[in-house]
């Protein structure tokens, strides 16, 4: 069976490093489908933990603000973005 796509626009997915069991402190949203994050050949893909729901306008400005490459890292934000409140719904 195909297994289902995580990666599609809204998404909240956990970040991985060097291993699959890497997925400890850090997410991402999709601003786009990324089609390989999925599961493939390459790797076991990246966990899908929630969406957003309401507020894709929040995060669109944050996509928008300047970025540049900073301690090893490429394309971080210049300055500092801070998320204030988040609200989950069950």
């Amino acid at each position: 069976p195909t297994p289902p796509r995580h990666s599609t626009r809204r998404q909240r997915q956990m970040c991985i490093r060097d291993s699959v069991n890497s997925a400890t402190a850090q997410f991402f949203i999709n601003l786009r489908d990324n089609d390989f994050l999925d599961h493939g050949t390459r790797d076991f893909g990246y966990a899908v933990f929630g969406e957003v729901v309401d507020g894709m306008d929040v995060v669109d400005a944050i996509a928008a603000v300047a970025t540049g490459n900073t301690g090893g890292h490429q394309d971080v934000p210049v300055e500092a973005v801070t998320i204030v409140e988040v609200t989950i719904d069950d």
